[in-house]
């Protein structure tokens, strides 16, 4: 039986609108890719080579803040809680760390800390319904010397939920230094998988994802090299252990 044109071009139709949603998808901006904004990913791989050492950078979706589950699930309890704050233009944010799922990572973040190196620094990539990315640059454009990477710990049964923080990086696994970013929506593409690495989440925000959100909605535009930069810089102006 002959099957009539209409039929084809419609099927035609529907193939090629299918083909384009799979092409976004799998195009969109990702915190690792070496195509946005990270910490210069030639120098941080370079780095990497250097060292020898084991950059992303990118809930409950709906735009609420992370549910008790989520805070229960960063394995921080008692007086063993770690809790590190953030002091920024727009306000306050609480993040629990989870040293029992990534104590790399902790502890990696906190020695950058209690160093005073996130001070001054801004949130230079920013991208609504995705996250916002901070840690490596002050206000002027100018990327902060680091230390050493670290191993990624991203197969830690910790998801990049909205409401948490992970590291940033690079399309390196092992070469996440001081970049992080704070999830604004579920990301699962961003979370360890077969054929993927994933991006290691390491602590919550337990307060301030109000101030997360009104980072998340800043205007951006292009700084030199790099897009999603806010237009008027917001600011950690300091960050230290509770």
């Amino acid at each position: 039986m002959e099957i009539p044109k209409s039929a084809l071009i419609v099927v035609a139709f529907v193939l090629v609108t299918l083909a384009v949603l799979f092409m976004l998808g799998s195009n969109r901006p990702q915190p690792g890719s070496s195509n946005v904004l990270n910490q210069s990913p030639n120098q941080t791989e370079n780095q990497y080579s250097n060292t020898s050492a084991g950059g992303a950078n990118g809930g409950n979706g709906n735009g609420n803040s992370p549910n008790s589950s989520s805070v229960a699930n960063s394995g921080a309890s008692g007086s063993s809680r770690e809790v590190v704050m953030l002091q920024t233009s727009k306000g306050n944010i609480e993040i629990l760390m989870d040293r029992a799922k990534a104590p790399i990572t902790v502890q990696n973040f906190e020695n950058y800390v209690k160093s005073g190196f996130y001070d001054a620094t801004i949130f230079h990539r920013v991208i609504l319904g995705f996250m916002i990315q901070g840690g490596g640059f002050t206000s002027d454009g100018s990327e902060k010397l680091t230390q050493a990477p670290i191993k990624l710990e991203s197969n830690n049964g910790l998801k990049n939920a909205a409401g948490t923080i992970a590291m940033a990086r690079t399309s390196v696994a092992d070469s996440a230094t001081a970049q992080f970013f704070i999830n604004t929506v579920d990301n699962p593409d961003l979370d360890n998988a077969p054929g993927n690495d994933g991006y290691a989440v390491f602590g919550t925000v337990i307060s301030g994802m109000d101030v997360v959100r009104s980072i998340e909605s800043v205007a951006t535009g292009v700084h030199g090299q790099y897009s999603d930069w806010p237009l008027e810089p917001v600011t950690i102006t300091k960050a230290y252990m509770e």
